[in-house]
């Protein structure tokens, strides 16, 4: 279990840097507080930060509840491939918006697969 705890804090640790990111374009921007548009540069940031906890929201309980019932080395195997793709996402973002299509997926696939992990292992269980 200890991988795919490493795996759920390493996520955490990813979305702070994001946000570390989000105000570091704040502030060479000069966008000030509450003001979340006005800057192409900080909009992509802070597009990618939220963007991040929305799927954040998915990721952590399925992949803490797909690695109580699978093999943990494997669910944190898929799990990696999540903190890769929003790398992914985060560095096409910033650049070209419209290129995030890889990053994107590179998050979403292993959702749904730890998802669908979760659910069985859980069904199974009873």
């Amino acid at each position: 279990m200890h991988f795919v705890e490493l795996i759920a804090i390493l996520s955490v640790c990813q979305f702070l840097f994001f946000g570390a990111m989000t105000g570091r374009a704040r502030r060479r921007t000069g966008l000030l507080a509450p003001a979340t548009t006005g800057a192409p540069e900080f909009e992509r940031m802070y597009r990618v930060q939220m963007n991040t906890l929305e799927l954040l929201v998915a990721f952590l309980p399925a992949l803490l509840i797909a690695g109580t019932h699978h093999n943990p080395i494997w669910m944190a195997a898929i799990g990696s491939v999540y903190l890769v793709g929003r790398f992914i996402y985060w560095f096409a973002y910033v650049r070209s918006p419209s290129s995030r299509g890889l990053g994107f997926m590179l998050s979403l696939i292993p959702i749904l697969l730890l998802c669908v992990f979760a659910l069985v292992g859980v069904i199974g269980a009873f």
